[in-house]
């Protein structure tokens, strides 16, 4: 029988789940269970990874370990290759520590993990996955055990065209759209929740897991897209017919998420605890940081001379066909990276600076970032710029940019070549907050209580702690004591365990994604602004 259920809800934030569990005038509560369980359970902030990102904020839910142990960083890994740059996307093999599924699989407990990012190619489990950012043709040889995708293919309604994204609509986003065309857009959206609550609704009743957790993305998606209707700060006063449309239309994805929660807990059963985390929070982004113009501006990035013609221009929409790597010594590569890597000229003849040199330009570099501010105000722009042994301990840390850059909005960076390096953006937009949630209810667990901030790297040791399984001796997670009833606490006392396992090996049978499904997922990328 399920002893534990998961709900995933990327980039849920308070700002908006307390508005969703709140009597509103003329709404009503929009997720009336989610303010039953909020009520009636526990709830925490939760922090995020120094970067507060999907990929490495996911890997580190599944993990129980910081990026700087578990290696992904971004959507992408970058590799310079003399004066070019290479990107490709992180996938499953590119973690180098064990997750919670291989875990509870090797300690007999049986697992059902849905639509996580990172984790196609599946590695085996004692259950069922299904992999999340995989382009739909691409799902069947990615799920695992390889006979699950008849199984969906038996569910009423199943479309695997819905669980994945349809790029060639998305890249619409990149372009301007009409008032119309933006809530088409957003309503698009709204069927891949209901595949996926489908899809666990009948592995749940089925299978009954020891652990069955699934993740809804949609939450970031409409409040990437649409936070001006959804945080009550940025509410117009008196809207336009479009707007409360676009209001409606983002209260009803809300209702319709409720209703899944609701069904998958009741179905999960009242024996069972449940608990809900988001890999981030949401806050609103009101400016654009032209990060590499900054760069350029203070002799760190060299740009080719433009010829002005139409094929420069055309070079210059692209991030890095112009920057002259012979004298570039530090660069920021992708605006989710919010990070800058400085050149090292490893080898006699390398551009970059000598490695003796490395502390003193960083140094330099740090006082230079921190000398980019408001002009009326006299306000820091970048308000931490953070080095990587401090933000990115570990065994991966080589990987991770030189500096990470938290600015004063938690925006992204801007990487364009484009003047003046700090501009106002037309419409507040949305962006990842450091502090997320972390909710618990459910036999053993505290009612009514909110309690400290909680770390991303204990949602691993606390569904570990949920299963009655030891937590691993180099997990950096820590089981959130508080969540549960001393009674509880003293019943199922806290064990320690070996280490958990690692994994370096990025040999794999499954064929790759194409270089066309690849670029199609950049695409998608650059929409939601992670890339550009």
């Amino acid at each position: 029988m399920t002893r534990t259920l998961f709900i995933g809800l990327d980039g849920a934030t308070f700002t908006v789940l307390d508005e969703m569990v709140r009597d509103q005038p003329g709404v009503g509560v929009t997720m009336p269970f989610l303010k039953h369980f909020m009520e009636t359970g526990v709830r925490s902030p939760l922090r995020s990874t120094p970067n507060p990102l999907t990929p490495p904020a996911w890997v580190s839910i599944m993990t129980g370990r910081t990026p700087g142990n578990h290696g992904v960083f971004d959507f992408i890994r970058a590799e310079e290759q003399g004066e070019e740059v290479y990107f490709t996307l992180y996938d499953a093999r590119d973690i180098q520590t064990e997750t919670v599924w291989s875990m509870a699989s090797r300690q007999n407990r049986t697992v059902v993990a849905l639509n996580f990012p990172i984790t196609a190619p599946p590695r085996p489990i004692a259950g069922s996955l299904v992999p999340g950012f995989v382009p739909w043709k691409h799902l069947r040889r990615n799920v695992t055990p390889p006979e699950l995708f008849n199984r969906l293919k038996n569910i009423p309604q199943f479309d695997p065209k819905e669980l994945a994204w349809d790029f060639e609509r998305e890249k619409q986003a990149l372009e301007f759209m009409s008032e119309d065309e933006t809530e088409e857009w957003v309503r698009y959206h709204l069927p891949r929740e209901e595949q996926w609550f489908r899809i666990a609704q009948t592995l749940l009743q089925e299978d009954r897991p020891d652990l069955m957790a699934v993740m809804f993305d949609g939450v970031d998606k409409i409040q990437h897209q649409a936070w001006r209707f959804l945080d009550p700060k940025l509410l117009s006063e008196n809207p336009s017919a479009w707007e409360r449309r676009m209001c409606n239309l983002c209260l009803e994805y809300f209702r319709q998420l409720d209703g899944y929660i609701r069904a998958l807990v009741t179905l999960a059963g009242p024996d069972v605890q449940v608990f809900m985390a988001s890999d981030h929070g949401f806050t609103q982004t009101i400016e654009v940081v032209r990060i590499n113009t900054f760069l350029h501006e203070k002799g760190y990035l060299t740009w080719k001379a433009s010829e002005r013609s139409e094929a420069a221009k055309r070079r210059e929409a692209s991030n890095f066909a112009d920057v002259d790597w012979e004298k570039t010594l530090a660069y920021c590569r992708t605006p989710s990276s919010n990070g800058i890597t400085i050149r090292v000229a490893h080898q006699p003849g390398e551009p970059g600076i000598a490695p003796d040199e490395y502390d003193r330009f960083r140094d330099r570099l740090i006082q230079d970032l921190e000398s980019l501010r408001d002009e009326a105000t006299g306000e820091r722009i970048i308000q931490q710029i953070l080095k990587r042994e401090d933000c990115f301990p570990g065994t991966c840390m080589k990987d991770a940019p030189d500096l990470t850059l938290v600015l004063r909005d938690y925006g992204f960076v801007s990487i364009r070549n484009l003047q003046p390096v700090v501009v106002p953006r037309e419409v507040p937009a949305g962006t990842h907050h450091p502090d997320g949630i972390f909710l618990a209810n459910g036999p053993g667990i505290q009612r009514g209580l909110q309690v400290e901030r909680r770390n991303i790297v204990d949602v691993a040791a606390t569904w570990l702690y949920s299963l009655g399984l030891p937590i691993p001796e180099d997990l950096e997670g820590q089981v959130p004591e508080s969540f549960f009833t001393p009674e509880y606490m003293q019943a199922h006392p806290i064990r320690r365990g070996a280490p958990s396992q690692t994994t370096r090996d990025r040999s794999d049978s499954t064929p790759e994604i194409s270089d066309r499904d690849k670029e199609l997922i950049l695409a998608q990328l650059q929409m939601l602004g992670y890339m550009e």
